[in-house]
């Protein structure tokens, strides 16, 4: 083998799987078909859980100082996000040829190989591995690696070229986005509605504003074609009235609605992440965020099949995990166009959906759904609401008095259990994974900030697989109910308390968590 993962495609979902690979132990090589990063920025931000996963990566000093919006909305209605503990509406302003370039240097600095100019021609998965024929500068290279995974975008050759299944909906509106120049245009943050269709508007820097252009009956198609500056302009001035004349644009783009998923993340040693798995509405600034937690969820998987430690059927947890949540992002992004986009016929749901926001039960809900921290996983039967679901940035003070959070025991991108008790009983449990998996003994603020919980096994992903102790629930309730799901093992009370068969009950549910997530102990 060349290589243990081919990754296709350098934006920032194949950027962060071959940092996540290389942290894990996998050799990557990054194949990309630009010779250089275009520069342009579709994306301006993302989301909380996002900018909890790069936190969990050390990555955030490279952003400077984010600026988090409390305010968002959800299809044009306007909300606070912070309805929702934890939650808002993302980081903005961030430009994704700024994520692009952080991840980029991040995963390189890991020894991620990264070659520009690569466009992939062919590939072949034999079973035991996956070949590529690949154009480059120099002629055309073949290379071998374990697996591959088509991180390539809505136009993934990977997805063809490997047969994926892609149904869905297709487009049935083409909208324009541009960052224009030259221009004195009022901010539209939230987008205005009028007879024709939308528009949006926000200051980028002095004199250069992004525009999107959403003009009701504008002839789709699936594929992305070219657009000129002239033509946004006319259809910004059909909708608006508004003369761009003079002005000119740094890049324009277009963009549809169509809205489809892969039927398998999986086929074979071939995987997608990312928009070649999921295309949709980019509603909520949720596409490049999704890509990202696509790419955290699989790498560490991916580096444990490669070490040996884990069976190769590890890997279809990742389409268990996250076809699903890419089927939520699709139905929100739809109903976001739906009642954003839609023309008069529409009104009758706007009104209902302005009448439902007024229960703060619903903004929960909707700040859960579009902020990603509603993400919960099934991780089997139980008990305890985290299980599933992401580990809360928190502090605590460790065993010998000095203090970390739960976002820094992530930073290595390996699994840690939480010792919140003391309790030696869990850590002899443990003690076989020790090449893995870290025993971390600490106290948290409070025993209310993990509802209680007195051990907590968490992957490198930053979800709960394993809880002790703390709060019951009905475990048949809705894991996006915008309150925390249902799910977890045997409860225990910790080392201290705790009736015999409790223990014994939370050791074997550690034990078995240990197995299913991260294999066989090296020791018995």
């Amino acid at each position: 083998m060349d290589t243990d993962v081919i990754v296709v495609g350098a934006g920032p979902t194949g950027l962060m799987l071959a940092g996540e690979l290389r942290l894990g132990g996998a050799r990557v090589v990054v194949v990309e078909k630009l010779a250089e990063p275009t520069g342009q920025s579709r994306g301006l931000g993302f989301t909380a859980r996002a900018m909890e996963v790069f936190d969990q990566r050390g990555l955030l000093p490279g952003f400077g100082a984010p600026e988090k919006s409390p305010m968002g909305h959800f299809g044009g209605v306007q909300f606070d996000y912070t309805v929702l503990e934890d939650a808002h509406f993302g980081a903005r302003g961030i430009p994704q040829s700024r994520t692009e370039a952080v991840l980029e240097e991040w995963a390189g600095e890991r020894g991620a190989d990264i070659r520009r100019g690569w466009e992939l021609a062919e590939l072949v998965d034999d079973g035991d591995g996956v070949e590529i024929v690949a154009a480059t500068p120099e002629g055309e290279r073949r290379l071998r690696g374990a697996y591959l995974v088509g991180c390539d975008g809505g136009q993934s050759v990977v997805r063809g070229a490997a047969g994926f299944d892609f149904p869905g909906l297709p487009a049935t509106r083409r909208m324009y986005l541009a960052d224009v120049t030259g221009c004195d245009i009022r901010p539209r943050f939230l987008g205005e509605r009028l007879d024709n269709g939308m528009v949006m508007a926000a200051p980028l820097a002095p004199g250069v504003d992004r525009i999107i252009v959403c003009e009701d009956g504008t002839p789709a198609g699936d594929r992305p074609r070219a657009v000129e500056f002239d033509e946004v302009a006319a259809a910004w001035e059909r909708i608006t009235g508004e003369s761009l004349a003079g002005g000119g644009a740094d890049w324009v783009s277009s963009f549809t609605d169509a809205t489809r998923q892969v039927s398998a993340y999986r086929r074979g040693r071939v995987l997608l992440a990312g928009d070649a798995a999921h295309v949709h509405l980019p509603a909520g600034g949720q596409g490049l965020s999704t890509g990202v937690q696509d790419a955290v969820n699989l790498g560490w998987k991916l580096a444990a099949v490669i070490r040996g430690e884990v069976p190769d059927a590890l890997l279809d947890t990742y389409h268990d995990e996250r076809h699903p949540v890419g089927a939520r992002l699709l139905m929100n992004t739809r109903a976001q166009g739906l009642i954003f986009l839609g023309g008069p016929e529409a009104d009758p749901v706007r009104t209902v959906f302005g009448e439902l926001m007024g229960l703060q039960e619903v903004r929960r809900r909707l700040a859960g759904v579009v902020s990603h921290l509603d993400i919960a996983y099934d991780l089997g039967p139980g008990t305890h609401p985290l299980l599933g679901r992401r580990l809360p940035p928190r502090p605590l003070k460790l065993a010998d008095g000095t203090r970390t959070t739960t976002t820094d025991l992530l930073h290595p991108a390996r699994g840690v259990l939480l010792d919140l008790a003391d309790d030696p009983g869990l850590r002899a449990a443990a003690a076989g994974w020790h090449d893995r998996i870290p025993v971390v003994t600490a106290t948290p603020e409070s025993p209310e900030v993990f509802s209680g919980a007195t051990a907590l096994l968490v992957r490198p992903d930053g979800h709960v697989a394993w809880a002790a102790g703390g709060e019951e629930t009905d475990p048949t309730a809705d894991p996006h109910d915008g309150a925390p799901r249902a799910s977890g093992t045997a409860t225990a009370r910790g080392s201290s308390g705790t009736a015999p068969a409790e223990t014994a009950a939370a050791v074997d549910g550690l034990v078995t968590a240990l197995h299913d997530w991260f294999g066989t102990p090296e020791v018995a």
